[in-house]
Formats: structure tokens, C-alpha cells, sequence
């Protein structure tokens, strides 16, 4: 174990893989701003949907955000350069955080793992070379690492990845269904849109996903398969990019390629004028028990978090319970309709109500298929009539289909949603099951 953790081994890939990460987390945070995401996300709607728990996290009013995100992106160019890493780091964790847990409208797996990834970053010593705090400071200048700091790196991804194959592993992924339905959407792109709706292309996707995301870690581990998998990486990212248009994930996901390769290659490529480290010393800190303790107990609880819903009844297809944080990413499509019933709770009569003044497009499509967010709007109505004196409950039709299937009852309409508690470990009784009989057509 001391071997694994503790062997110092050169430190090129951590120096080049810090000055990639500040610049994609500065380019995410300049382009929330430049393309609207913040005011659309943020700023318009009047009401936010943020994680349960934590409510009284909530946008910054006025242009508040704008500032918000613009220190992040101050942070991501000092992170670049180095310059008070271990602060810049800490304050963009905590910011990137905040965002994420303040809003579900823009759920996103990867918007969790830059948490992680953030986090990680904050205790690598990433900043010990090629650094302005090194140019400051000569004394913590390194050229080494202890081998803990790729590792790290590289079983986080292992799981990611990992979880990621498994969990398509379903009839309607295996099928290509969930790809066809994903790629309706794109029928418009320019030059490819027609061919994203053939059929061979979608079990491309399909079954290219789960072996892409089963092997990758692997073949790169090995020396026979690594450059072939780099370029198949790529080829694969870059394509994800351009369909998906999911942010800097395709291209953090390529900079960890550097974490994979011969620390000489890594050096000679980027880092020729540095002088390389090869003596493989093992070197023990003082607190490598506590290290390792934390070490275990945080892919302890990476390892068991995407498992949780095994323990929950139900298809977590439908319930969405044990969904998040588990890199369940891109599996299925659902959409419906969804009506909230207002009701005076002394008088019994039904007070009349448009959500769609309440809520942007975007919230509208969370309310009309995901529980905990139609939960929560329950609860905002409630508050919103008691702050005008009034009492009332909230009752829900809500009818969903999962992956273009049959149209069911996702909600029991005879339940005061407003009365119900959330049991963020167990299975909701007011869920319908997904095993029911179909809405009938209207």
C-alpha cells in the first residue's frame, strides 16, 4: 500500500493536467455568462428548483450572479498560472458547488464530477512547479509527486466509466431505442443531421457507448493498447461534444489521458526544460494513516453511492430515486404531462392556477416528469398561498412515458402532496408503481 500511494514518481502530467483544468473551469464560467445559461438558469425564473435540503441556497438577486461566475472564472485563470492555488482552488470548489446544489433544472453527472475533480484538486500539490507561487516561494518548488496524485485521478474515472457501462446495460438501450429518440433532436445539424437518424447509427451509439465506457480505463492502463485507445478517445469525446454539446467534460476527460502515459513521455513532450525525476523514492508522510483512512472512506462512499437504488423499491427508470450522483448518464428519455390541483383546504373549493407563470420551459419539463422536483413544486405552492394567508393542498395528475413507451400514471392523484415529508433513503408510497396498467387515450 505505501508502494502504491506513497512512490514519488515525476510530476509533468499533474503541472500540464493543473494549467488544462484552470482554463476549461475559466471557459465554463466565461461561457455561462456569454451564452445566456446564467439568466436563463438563474436569473428569470421565479422559482429554483434546488437540491432538497438545501433551499435556502438561492441565486444572488440582481446581476448578483454574473459577478458570481465571474469570480469562478477569475479562480480557473489562477489555477492556470498558479497563482495562490491552494485559495483559488478552495473558493472555485465552493462556488462550483453552491451552483450545483441551488439548481436541478440543469442536472448534468459531470457538473458532479467537476466537484469531485475540483476537490481532488484542491490537495494536489499541483502548484510546485511552473507556478507563480513557485516563482513567489522557491522553497516549495518540486519536480515530483507521490503517486497517490495519478491515482487518484485514474480510479475516479475507472469508476465513472465504469458505472456508466453497466447502467446500460437495459432492453431499451440494448435495443437502440434510447439512441434513436436522443438523436430526433438532431435531425437539424448541419451536414450530419440525416445521418444521426439512421438506424446502424444508433446501435453504433449504443453498443460503442458501453464498450467505450467498460474498456477505456483498461486500455489505457495497458502499454499494447494506450495509443489505440487515446485516439479512439478522441474520436469518441469529440463526437460527444458535438452532438451532445455537454460543456468541458470531453475535453477534461482527454487531458486525464496525461495521467496514463510514461511520466517520460509526459515530460519530454511538455515539460522538456524541467529537469525529470526518476529515483522512485518511497516516501512516508507523518499522517499516512489518517490518509489512507480517508483515502478508503471516500471510494468507499464513490463505490456505494451508485448502487443505492438496488436498495430502493422500484425501477429507478421511473421513480428516479438513487438516479443522481450515481453516473446513470444519458440512459433514457421520459415526457409527459403533469397538472397541479390547488385546493382551499377550508372551504374545499379549487383555486385556479397557470404553473406557467411560475415556471420557464425549461422547469415546466423537470415538473412534468421528475418526483422530486413535482414534490417540490407542491411545496412551493403551499408556501406561496401561505404567505397570502391562506391553507391548502396540492393534488397531482401526472402521466409519463419512459423511452417513447406507454403512457402511466407516474403520481397518486389522491395524495396532499403539500402534507407529504421527503425520505431522501426510501421509496415514496405516493409514486404510482411502473408496473400499471397504461393511461387510456384521450
Amino acid at each position: 500500500m505505501h508502494k502504491l500511494l506513497f512512490k514519488h514518481i515525476d510530476n509533468s502530467a499533474l503541472i500540464v493536467f493543473r494549467i488544462i483544468f484552470g482554463f476549461l473551469i475559466f471557459m465554463e464560467s466565461v461561457g455561462a455568462i456569454l451564452t445566456g445559461w446564467i439568466r436563463r438558469t438563474l436569473m428569470e425564473p421565479q422559482v429554483t428548483f434546488s437540491f432538497i435540503g438545501f433551499e435556502w441556497l438561492q441565486p444572488l438577486p440582481g446581476n448578483g450572479m454574473y459577478f458570481y461566475y465571474a469570480v469562478m472564472g477569475i479562480c480557473g485563470l489562477f489555477i492556470m498560472v498558479g497563482y495562490k492555488y491552494r485559495w483559488s482552488m478552495l473558493v472555485f470548489t465552493l462556488l462550483w458547488t453552491g451552483t450545483y446544489l441551488m439548481q436541478k433544472s440543469s442536472y448534468n453527472n459531470h457538473y458532479y464530477l467537476l466537484i469531485l475533480l475540483s476537490a481532488i484538486m484542491l490537495f494536489q500539490p499541483a502548484h510546485k512547479y511552473l507556478s507563480v507561487d513557485a516563482k513567489l516561494n522557491p522553497k516549495i518548488k518540486m519536480i515530483s509527486m507521490p503517486n497517490w496524485c495519478a491515482f487518484v485521478f485514474i480510479f475516479q474515472m475507472f469508476i465513472v466509466y465504469t458505472y456508466g457501462a453497466i447502467a446500460k446495460i437495459y432492453p431499451d438501450w440494448l435495443d437502440a431505442s434510447v439512441a434513436e429518440i436522443l438523436m430526433k433532436s438532431k435531425k437539424d445539424y448541419f451536414l450530419v443531421g440525416e445521418l444521426l437518424q439512421q438506424k446502424w447509427v444508433h446501435y453504433s451509439i449504443a453498443y460503442v457507448g458501453i464498450l467505450f465506457d467498460a474498456l477505456i480505463i483498461p486500455l489505457l492502463l495497458w502499454k499494447p493498447t494506450r495509443k489505440f485507445a487515446f485516439f479512439a478517445s478522441i474520436f469518441f469525446h469529440l463526437f460527444n461534444s458535438f452532438v451532445f454539446q455537454i460543456g468541458i467534460f470531453p475535453y477534461l476527460s482527454l487531458a486525464f489521458a496525461l495521467f496514463f502515459f510514461p511520466t517520460a513521455t509526459i515530460h519530454r513532450i511538455f515539460l522538456r526544460r524541467k529537469s525529470f525525476y526518476d529515483q522512485q523514492e518511497v516516501i512516508v508522510p507523518k499522517y499516512h494513516k489518517p490518509f489512507i483512512a480517508v483515502f478508503v472512506i471516500y471510494f468507499g462512499v464513490q463505490i456505494g453511492l451508485p448502487l443505492r437504488h438496488w436498495f430502493i423499491k422500484d425501477d429507478v427508470l421511473w421513480t428516479e430515486e438513487g438516479h443522481r450522483l450515481s453516473w446513470r448518464m444519458m440512459l433514457r428519455a421520459k415526457s409527459g404531462y403533469t397538472t397541479f390541483k390547488v385546493v382551499d383546504a377550508k372551504t374545499n373549493l379549487q383555486i385556479p392556477l397557470q404553473i406557467e407563470d411560475y415556471l420557464s420551459k425549461k422547469q415546466l419539463r423537470s415538473v412534468s416528469t421528475k418526483p422530486d422536483v413535482i414534490w417540490q413544486f407542491a411545496q412551493r405552492l403551499k408556501q406561496i398561498f401561505a404567505d397570502q394567508g391562506r391553507e391548502v393542498k396540492v393534488f397531482v395528475n401526472a402521466s409519463v412515458r419512459v423511452n417513447g413507451g406507454e403512457l402511466k400514471q407516474l403520481i397518486d392523484p389522491e395524495i396532499d402532496l403539500a402534507s407529504v415529508k421527503w425520505h431522501p433513503l426510501k421509496h415514496s408510497d405516493w409514486l404510482r408503481p411502473s408496473q400499471q396498467e397504461s393511461v387510456p387515450k384521450k
